[in-house]
């Protein structure tokens, strides 16, 4: 479900108001190994998948930030702004990685307008995000994201 929106003031109206859940997407070792080589972070748990089958969660698991970077994409599918002529990443308020995202799940995460200001600078809103797992008991990653409307 996407949310559309005619100007970024619109969301100074939407204070606590979910926007939408995005489709599930599977989370794959090729994307893993991906963000290991982009950071420089090839810990064994996310890039070794036979040393990991060992570990503590019988597999290979996504970089928590692998998850979190997935915050604009998540954004886009359901938000659209029709005459915002910029959209800046302003910063993360709160981030926490409660569960594994194993490679091979699928992810889908569900956003909430949780505040919106105008500001000299443009509208300032604070995005909660809440990334599931299918089937898992608890959040992989909840995050407020702060963005910038121009």
């Amino acid at each position: 479900m996407t949310t559309h929106l005619d100007t970024p003031t619109a969301l100074l109206d939407l204070s606590d108001h979910t926007l939408g859940t995005t489709e599930w997407r599977e989370i794959t070792q090729d994307q893993v190994n991906r963000f290991a080589d982009t950071t420089g972070d090839h810990q064994w748990i996310h890039t070794d998948p036979d040393r990991a089958a060992a570990g503590p969660f019988g597999g290979t698991i996504a970089h928590g930030y692998l998850t979190l970077s997935l915050a604009p994409k998540i954004l886009a599918e359901v938000l659209e702004i029709e005459t915002a002529t910029a959209a800046l990443n302003y910063g993360l308020n709160k981030v926490r990685f409660p569960a594994p995202v194993p490679v091979g799940a699928r992810l889908r995460a569900t956003v909430t307008v949780t505040s919106a200001q105008q500001k000299p600078a443009g509208i300032e809103t604070v995005f909660g995000m809440t990334y599931e797992v299918e089937g898992g008991a608890r959040p992989a990653c909840i995050a407020d994201v702060v963005v910038l409307y121009r």
